[in-house]
């Protein structure tokens, strides 16, 4: 590296575990793609840092691959202009059930190489000018004179100092802002703002998908597009902040990059194939500005992957510490915005459009086996949408491209933003996953009791009627001890109860096969379940008073109406919940 150069082809960057020795290694995007079938996983400061850089790592093959097959010769529908570097699709060519072969058939032997082909690397070094983080047009940043001509404010122009971001704000294992102390933030007040410049990059990647508001500028919009939305027309969140985020994941790096490398998509039912355009492609920020300004929705996943929530200007004091100014940019429609793959979907109750569905505070201890079917599409008839990537690899599966007895992990990381609109700070970070056999979780439907994700979602209603049974369970033993708020009392056992269920669930659900005799199985669970609420009750009546014994008088109910009292105690309540469990578990 030199003063004036750190070009992300070249340069190392990027953190990553070494398969043979699992060791941390900082590599460059050049190594990484020479070398990802060598590489255990990404290893940066946080998981959602690594999921930024994931996707930008997908926008490049995306991109690649979407244009020349595994042999890196260029698909005969897609026409380029050499001296523009534009690419553009051939619609005399294009045959959409061709095309998919040929996409599909690209996908495969580069699974079978184990490897990626030389057009990724002759791709960056074609584009090796638009990947220097201080060059003429710097990565993912905007150059002092135009951020000035974007900004909304007059007194937020780069020579006024104001409109910054500390990189306290941005490191997103510190996000503290002037107004607001990390109290408990892993670095010293003296380092908060201190950064080598390889995490830096890292951190102004992970940044654009993971914003908060406490960055007050804004770049000019005219009247017209400041009106198309109620509630404010900027980007507020980063688009990463704003979904619950799904991939699956691979045994090794490059693995995991091809299981998630959409080449054909699914959206609504028809195919779709649009030319890629990530950021850096666009002939410069400006033009890729003017349309963020129309709020035109992204038509290809590299764009998306590499969408932008700010315009970042970065300037360097003596000591090569940055000052960063920042600009929020206007946010497209998120509504039936398919294109998007690593998302789980919900209803709006406004509209009855589909909103990409995000982890919340309130959901903060419901792992994501819970929440089975938003993953997983029972019926195909539904009009629930599933996730783009499960589509996807359902697509692998019924063109036999990934065996039905290989084990698919499907992986969720999302960061919490806090509940206050003026900072949305990230709050909690959460890192989950499921495993099932391919054969099971891509299974032919069947209206007999052999269609697993049916006895699967089934299990998971029973398993959470259980924990319901146990919740007013403990809600009882709160209001026989008097606590001050029995319910929460109920919700803080509930939640240790579930973390007792969480590992034995996935357990369980990582070893269905397709050969399995379906009751064996789910009885198995039931036993094991059984067991789980007998160890949890047992520690509660282990630490019994005799408060707990001699027990309370309480309201007897009959539909809903008082009829009288009855007397509750600690072995009431047990019995109680072991009546209804055991009469739970053997109505199926």
């Amino acid at each position: 590296m030199n003063n004036n150069s750190f070009n992300l082809t070249t340069e190392p960057w990027i953190k990553v575990i070494e398969m043979q020795t699992n060791q941390e290694r900082t590599v460059s995007l050049i190594d990484i793609f020479e070398n990802a079938q060598e590489y255990r996983q990404l290893a940066g400061e946080m998981r959602t840092q690594d999921l930024a850089i994931f996707r930008l790592l997908l926008a490049i093959l995306t991109t690649v691959y979407s244009r020349f097959n595994a042999d890196d010769k260029r698909y005969p529908w897609v026409n380029m202009d050499a001296s523009s570097m534009s690419f553009k699709i051939d619609k005399g060519k294009f045959n959409r059930k061709s095309s998919r072969q040929q996409l599909l058939a690209t996908w495969e032997k580069l699974y079978q190489s184990g490897h990626f082909s030389g057009a990724v690397i002759q791709y960056l070094k074609q584009y090796e000018s638009r990947f220097d983080f201080f060059g003429q047009r710097p990565f993912y940043q905007i150059v002092a004179k135009d951020y000035d001509v974007l900004v909304d404010d007059e007194k937020k122009k780069i020579a006024t100092g104001n409109g910054q971001v500390a990189v306290q704000q941005i490191n997103r294992r510190v996000s503290e802002s002037a107004n607001s102390r990390a109290i408990f933030s892993p670095r010293s007040p003296d380092m908060k703002n201190k950064i080598q410049l390889d995490e830096l990059i890292r951190w102004i990647i992970s940044y654009q998908n993971f914003t908060g508001t406490t960055d007050k500028t804004a770049i000019k919009v005219d009247n017209q597009t400041s009106k198309l939305r109620a509630g404010g027309v900027y980007n507020l969140g980063g688009w990463l902040y704003g979904i619950r985020p799904v991939f699956a994941k691979g045994h090794s790096l490059f693995e995991t990059l091809l299981l998630n490398l959409v080449l054909v998509t699914t959206q609504n039912g028809s195919n779709k194939y649009n030319i890629q355009k990530p950021v850096w492609e666009y002939d410069s920020v400006l033009d890729y500005i003017k349309e963020r300004k129309k709020r035109i929705r992204p038509d290809n996943l590299a764009e998306l992957y590499t969408e932008w929530s700010r315009i970042l200007c970065i300037q360097w004091d003596e000591d090569k510490q940055p000052s960063i100014f920042s600009a929020k940019i206007p946010i497209f429609e998120a509504a039936n915005l398919f294109i998007e793959p690593m998302t789980t979907w919900k209803v709006s109750p406004k509209t009855s459009d589909y909103l990409p569905d995000r982890q919340k505070l309130s959901s903060l201890g419901i792992a994501m086996w819970r929440n089975f079917g938003q993953y997983v599409k029972i019926w195909q008839k539904d009009s629930q949408p599933e996730p783009g990537i499960v589509a996807w690899l359902r697509i692998l599966k019924r063109e036999k491209l990934i065996s039905k007895d290989d084990a698919i992990v499907l992986n969720s990381i999302s960061l919490i933003k806090d509940k206050t609109s003026a900072s949305q700070l990230p709050v909690a970070e959460v890192v989950d996953d499921m495993q099932l056999q391919v054969a099971v979780l891509f299974a032919e439907e069947d209206t007999t009791r052999r269609y697993w994700l049916v006895r699967i979602e089934d299990v998971i209603q029973m398993t959470q009627t259980i924990g319901k049974y146990y919740f007013h369970f403990i809600e009882n033993i709160g209001r026989i001890r008097r606590v001050s708020n029995p319910k929460a009392f109920g919700n803080q056992m509930s939640g240790k109860f579930y973390e007792q269920l969480n590992e034995p669930f996935k357990k369980w659900l990582a070893g269905l096969t397709d050969q399995d005799d379906r009751d064996e199985k789910v009885n198995l669970w039931k036993r094991q379940l059984k067991e789980i609420v007998a160890e949890a009750t047992n520690d509660v009546m282990n630490t019994s008073t005799s408060k707990d014994i001699r027990g309370i008088m309480i309201d007897r109910k009959d539909k809903g109406k008082v009829v009288g009292k009855k007397e509750i105690n600690i072995f009431t309540e047990k019995n109680q919940l072991m009546v209804s469990v055991n009469r739970r578990l053997k109505k199926e």
